[in-house]
Formats: structure tokens, C-alpha cells, sequence
């Protein structure tokens, strides 16, 4: 036992005691002081390097679907090109913001340095074209042509060309089977927007900052069909770049494949002939004026008369659809967007508006039949009709007499129509409408689908314009304001007009509806929307509404969607009714029939042909040539804006396409073998088990030699009756 007494430890212990707990507190302290440091003073600094511990996605774009035509010939499908890309958020990081970088790859590619910078500036407003309208995170596409000499040269020499790519990539492509373009149908794509991206996240269907997108045509109205969805695979990177690990991906999946009612081979026969008559009107003088016709833009439809499918539908002026692939030029956007190009990009079969002129007599003749006149009655084809001091002349002023509705068909009279249309005025109140109006001239234009939209399964169709007495009194309130303060009593012609407007603007009077009788005036209608109406006509009375999308096939051909064709309406007007008006319009093209000159030799005991012939009158502008046309199988409409008469320019080339279509020479005999399309195609093209489909060869369309003016490339006019059978 120690000696040492307990009061004698206690000391030490104590200071022992003290010792520690200074050390204790001491380590606390410089803990809580680091903790400090670390949270407080310096965890901003921390927070950010520890985000950039984040996960980056690595997104391969989605195969885009291919779009074909009936018979599984591809009208828009994709090949590999070597695509170089500017990655513009590491360009702009750049002391001199890329420009050095721009200016060595224009030197590469054989570029104007201007043209590579301008491919990447962002859009806006203010920025012309070209300029980059995607995400501004995305490679940006400078070219997708480049050679695999300048892809090496850029990929060896990368430290030369810090934020450029050059990768082999699948790129859309339209490959204009048999010289057939279909441009305005098919439409283009273009990279996705931030706006769109935002507004689509919640969706079923999201984008990509990689996708590209349908802007117009087909390819917009089927592109989340088309896009796909892309393969996403995700790492965890640490802020300097290295990848961590792998965490969930998602397989991409390749688009769905578009089969269209469109034959490439009778699209390009519609192309050319339509391009061949506007060069050939474009020789011949306007008697009126004495000077050449402009022919500047037209359009024609070939519709398969028993169900709405669109065999071909051309467009005139056209473009190439490849020029927007991979950034358009600023060339080609001028080419496509400013006036003197006359905007090939609008699709004239859906968006061109015009006066109908005579192809809009079968309306004007069913509305007298619903206002109680007879069809078969007899009624004064006189050379002129008269209203108060004014004369509106017949055609060429050339009289019938007495004649059915039938024959008024026949000869396109105007004055029959102008007189139905100004006795219904009548008994309506004429400027004072009385209560319950039947108004049934207005009434029966709307109820044969004009005035509205069709549901073609394009964008942007136009809904043309029926002039009634409720567009009359909109349109007098929009602008009755400008036409108070331009109106001047004895003034200008203008100023008078104006003044009369601004007073009387909104009356329906009595020539609004003798005009809108024979397709004049005010009334607007669109070739998809005549050929609609005469397909009704056709198949007994249905308003099918126009399709181009004929099935979508899934990537592994297992599922296939077919689009049915649906009706919007029937015509306003009994079966009897539908039978004269078929009779009637046949006989236009039999001996004395306004298109008999260019239908002769037609096998009709065969394949019986049906048409209507119209010069519509266009202020300012020379007169819209329209033909519209019907056999049992297909309707076809033409127009040609400033063209002439309706037989005169459009005559020709729906004959030729009607020969094409049957294999008919210009007697009239018939070789199935060289047949296009004798009757509709009801098939679709076989599907192999892989999903790809085995697409027939086709040749660009070769015109009878007899046929082609060899300095045009066109139709020669045909020797005809006097210029009053020629509307």
C-alpha cells in the first residue's frame, strides 16, 4: 500500500483532468472551426464542385421512318453522310468566341468563312437566314456533304479544331423517284426549338435537343409517327469529365414507316405536265391585254374518286426538299421565301385561292334544283342579262336560246346562272333579307364543302371564302373605318369605290349574287376543294375527306395501322339530282361540249369521261384557267393562275395524265401494259419480316413524242372550235 497520501494525487489528477479536457476542447474547436470553413465560408465553392459530380447524357438520334409511295417506292428515306458539327457552347468559350476555329474549317471544307459563322448564329427576329433556329446546346450542322478526306483532316488535326466533330451520320433524304419531287406534300424538317422542347416535356412525345422536326407536308402532320425516339445513355462524370459509372439507359427506337396513296410514277407524270403546260401558255399572247400570259403558279389533284386518296398532287413554282437538309443556304432560303420566287414553298392544291369560275356551275345548279326549279326545264341562254343600267355578257356573248341546266353545263352559259342567281336574290328581300332567307345558292356552296376546310391530312390548308350576307356585314365592320377615310364622293375611281363601300359595304346586292352564280365576285375556292366536291359527284354523293397517309408500319413490320377514308358530308342534293348533273357534264366533252376539242378520240363508250371547263376573272391579274375532270376512278383538277381559258391551258395535260394513267394513245386505244394506273391500287406493298419493303423500279416519266414540243417540253396546242367553246 502507498504511503503517499490522497490529498497529494489530487493535484496532478486535476491537472491531468484539465489537460485533457483543454486538448478535447481544443480538437472541437478546430473541428467546429473547419466545419465552418467547409460549410459556411467555402460551401458555395463546394456545392458547385460537387454538382459538376453530375450525370451526362450521350442521346443517339432515332432513325427517322422512311415515307413511301402505294407501291412502297421511297419518297423520303435516309442515308450516311459524313456530317461536320460546331459545338457552339465550346466555340463561344473561346477568347475571339470561335472565329479562328470558323475561319480554319471554311479553309477545310471549301467554304467562305461568312457562310460556316452564319450557319451557327442563332435565330431570332432580327437575324436573316441562314442562321440556327435549334437548341443552342446542340451540335450545329455546318455541312452534311463533307468528303472523307476533309472528315480525316479534321479529325487529325483535332487540336486545331477544338468544338468541331466530323461523324458519319444517317441524314434525311429525298430522292425524287422517276424526277418526281413531291416537294410540297412531302414538306422538310428543321432542327426542334427550346419553345417546342419546353412545351412538349409533359407530354407523351417529348423532344430531344438532337431531333429534328416536320415543318411542313406530310412530315409534319406524321412526325411523331415518323421521329421515332431516340436511344439515351447516361454516366455519372466528375467535374473533370471522367466517367464514374453507368446508371439507367433507354434503347432507341427507330420510326415508324409512312406508305402514302401517292403513286411516284403518276406524280411525275402530273408534274411534268403541269410544268409543261404553264411554259407553253407562257408563249402564247392574252388577246385581251396583248401580252404574254404570265402563267406564274398552278396546281393539280388526282384523287381517286371512291374513297379520297391522292394519287398525285403538284404544285407550281416547286422546290427541292433536300436543300433544307442539314441548313439551308442562304441562296436557296431567298430562292424559296422572296417574292420573285413567288413562294414555291405553299402548296397550291391546299393553300392557292382563287375565283372558281365555271367549275362552280355544278353548285349554282344544284341550288336552283333546292330552290324548286326544275332541272330539265328550258331556260334563256341569251348573249347577255341585263341589271338596271349595267350588261353582264355571256361568254364570248355568244346566246344558246332556250336550255336545260344540263346543256347550260354543256356551253357554260352565264346568263342562265346569272338570272337563277338574281331571282333567288329576289326572293330573299334582295337587300333586306327577309326572316328565314333561304339564301340557297350561299347555303348549297357551304353544304358542297366549300368555305371550310376539307380535313386533308396536310397543315395549313385554307378554308377559301362563300361571300354571304355574314361575310358581307364581317367584312364591312373590319374595314369600314379605312374605307370612311379613303371614301370621297367624285373623287378617284378608288376614292368612290372606297366611299360606297364605307356607306354600303355590307349589303349583299344584287350583283354580289349574280357574279356568285358562275364562280365570280367575292367567292374563293381551293383545287383540293373542286376536286372533293367532284369526286362526290362521281361516287353518288360522299365529301370524303382528302387523305395522303395510306398505313404506318411499325419499324419491325409486325403492326400495321392502315388510315381508313372518312366522309365529312354528303352533297345537299338527291341521287336524281347527282345523275343529271353527271349527265350534263359529260356531254362537255361529246361534240359542242366547251372541252370536246381537247378530249377527242376519248374511248367514252369505255371509260366514261366527265369535265367542266372555267376562266375565272381575276382583278388586276389575267384570267385562272380550271379544269375539272371525272371517270369512274379518279378526278383530276387543274389550274393555272394567269393561264387563260380553262380547256385552252389545262386542257392538254389532264388529258395527258388521263392517257398515262389508262395507257390510251390519241385514238383512244388502250394498252394495259403501259397502263400507270388503270384502276386504284387497293393494296399495300408487301411487308418483308425484317420490316423493309421491296420497292419497284420507276423510270422518269417519258411523254409521247407526238405530244411534246421538243423547244418547251410541253404540249402544242391541239386545233380547236372558235374561242367561245374554249372556257
Amino acid at each position: 500500500m502507498s504511503n503517499i497520501p490522497e490529498t497529494g494525487r489530487t493535484p496532478r489528477v486535476q491537472i491531468r483532468l484539465v489537460v485533457i479536457q483543454i486538448l478535447v476542447f481544443s480538437l472541437l474547436l478546430t473541428l467546429g472551426g473547419r466545419l465552418w470553413y467547409l460549410q459556411i465560408r467555402n460551401g458555395k465553392e463546394y456545392t458547385d464542385e460537387a454538382k459538376n459530380n453530375h450525370v451526362q447524357q450521350v442521346v443517339q438520334p432515332a432513325v427517322r421512318g422512311s415515307v413511301l409511295d402505294a407501291r412502297g417506292v421511297p419518297l423520303a428515306d435516309n442515308e450516311t453522310r459524313l456530317v461536320v458539327s460546331a459545338s457552339r457552347t465550346e466555340l463561344m468559350k473561346m477568347k475571339d468566341r470561335g472565329k479562328g476555329v470558323l475561319t480554319r474549317l471554311a479553309g477545310v471544307l471549301e467554304m467562305k468563312p461568312d457562310e460556316v459563322i452564319n450557319k451557327i448564329r442563332l435565330c431570332d427576329s432580327k437575324t436573316p437566314k441562314p442562321c440556327w433556329n435549334g437548341s443552342p446546346y446542340q451540335p450545329i450542322p455546318v455541312t452534311d456533304d463533307a468528303t472523307t478526306q476533309q472528315a480525316l483532316t479534321i479529325r487529325e488535326a483535332s487540336e486545331d479544331f477544338p468544338g468541331i466533330t466530323a461523324e458519319p451520320t444517317a441524314v434525311r433524304r429525298y430522292p425524287a423517284p422517276g424526277k418526281a419531287r413531291t416537294a410540297q406534300v412531302l414538306g422538310y424538317l428543321s432542327p426542334v426549338t427550346d419553345g417546342e422542347i419546353e412545351k412538349a416535356k409533359d407530354t407523351d412525345s417529348p423532344f430531344l435537343r438532337s431531333d429534328q422536326v416536320g415543318r411542313s407536308g406530310i412530315e409534319r402532320t406524321y412526325d411523331k409517327e415518323l421521329r421515332g425516339k431516340a436511344g439515351v445513355t447516361r454516366y455519372e462524370v466528375d467535374n473533370l469529365g471522367r466517367v464514374m459509372g453507368q446508371t439507367k439507359s433507354d434503347p432507341g427506337v427507330a420510326g415508324s414507316t409512312l406508305v402514302t396513296s401517292i403513286d411516284a410514277r403518276v406524280q411525275a407524270v402530273a408534274e411534268y405536265e403541269l410544268n409543261a403546260a404553264m411554259k407553253l401558255v407562257r408563249s402564247e399572247t392574252d388577246k385581251i391585254t396583248g401580252r404574254k400570259y404570265e402563267a406564274d403558279a398552278g396546281a393539280v389533284v388526282v384523287m381517286e374518286t371512291k374513297t379520297g386518296r391522292v394519287v398525285a398532287m403538284a404544285s407550281q413554282p416547286d422546290y427541292d426538299p433536300n436543300a433544307w437538309v442539314g441548313g439551308i443556304s442562304a441562296k436557296d432560303y431567298a430562292a424559296m421565301t422572296s417574292k420573285g420566287s413567288n413562294y414555291p414553298l405553299l402548296n397550291r392544291a391546299i393553300q392557292g385561292q382563287a375565283p372558281a369560275g365555271s367549275i362552280f356551275k355544278v353548285v349554282s345548279a344544284s341550288a336552283a334544283v333546292r330552290a324548286g326549279h326544275d332541272f330539265n326545264d328550258k331556260y334563256n341562254c341569251s348573249s347577255s342579262y341585263s341589271l338596271g343600267s349595267r350588261s353582264f355578257a355571256n361568254f364570248e356573248s355568244k346566246g344558246h336560246g332556250p336550255i336545260t341546266l344540263g346543256e347550260a353545263l354543256k356551253f357554260s352559259c352565264n346568263t342562265v346562272f346569272y338570272a337563277l342567281g338574281h331571282q333567288e336574290w329576289q326572293r330573299d328581300g334582295g337587300l333586306k333579307a327577309k326572316p328565314g332567307a333561304h339564301d340557297w345558292f350561299y347555303k348549297t356552296a357551304r353544304d358542297f364543302g366549300l368555305g371550310s376546310e376539307t380535313g386533308i391530312d396536310l397543315p395549313n390548308e385554307v378554308t377559301g371564302r362563300i361571300p354571304d350576307r355574314q361575310w358581307k356585314q364581317n367584312f364591312w365592320e373590319a374595314n369600314k373605318d379605312a374605307w370612311c377615310k379613303q371614301g370621297k364622293k367624285g373623287g378617284s375611281y378608288v376614292e368612290q369605290i372606297a366611299y360606297e363601300s364605307c356607306l354600303e359595304g355590307n349589303q349583299l346586292k344584287a350583283y354580289d349574287s349574280i357574279n356568285f352564280a358562275i364562280g365570280q365576285g367575292d367567292v374563293l375556292v381551293t383545287p383540293i376543294q373542286m376536286a372533293t366536291a367532284y369526286s362526290a359527284i362521281s361516287n353518288g354523293g360522299t365529301l370524303f375527306n382528302p387523305t395522303v397517309g395510306k398505313a404506318v408500319i411499325s419499324p419491325d413490320g409486325k403492326s400495321v395501322r392502315e388510315i381508313k377514308p372518312t366522309a365529312h358530308g354528303k352533297l345537299p342534293v338527291g341521287a336524281q339530282t347527282i345523275r343529271d348533273l353527271d349527265k350534263g357534264l359529260r356531254s362537255v366533252v361529246e361534240p359542242g361540249g366547251t372541252a370536246a376539242w381537247r378530249f377527242g378520240g376519248w374511248p367514252q363508250d369505255k371509260i366514261p369521261m366527265r369535265a367542266k371547263t372555267g376562266t375565272a376573272q381575276v382583278y388586276g391579274k389575267q384570267t385562272t384557267s380550271w379544269l375539272a375532270t371525272y371517270t369512274d376512278d379518279f378526278t383530276i383538277v387543274m389550274t393555272i393562275s394567269q393561264g387563260g381559258t380553262g380547256s385552252g391551258a389545262s386542257g392538254p395535260a389532264v388529258r395527258n395524265i388521263y392517257d398515262a394513267l389508262y395507257g390510251l394513245d390519241d385514238a383512244g386505244n388502250q394498252d394495259l401494259k403501259r397502263a400507270l394506273l388503270p384502276k386504284p391500287q387497293k393494296t399495300l406493298p408487301k411487308i418483308n419480316a425484317d420490316g423493309t419493303i421491296d420497292a419497284p423500279d420507276i423510270k422518269p416519266y417519258d411523254p409521247k413524242a407526238q405530244l411534246v414540243d421538243p423547244a418547251e417540253g410541253g404540249v402544242p396546242p391541239l386545233a380547236g372550235p372558235p374561242p367561245h367553246l374554249r372556257d
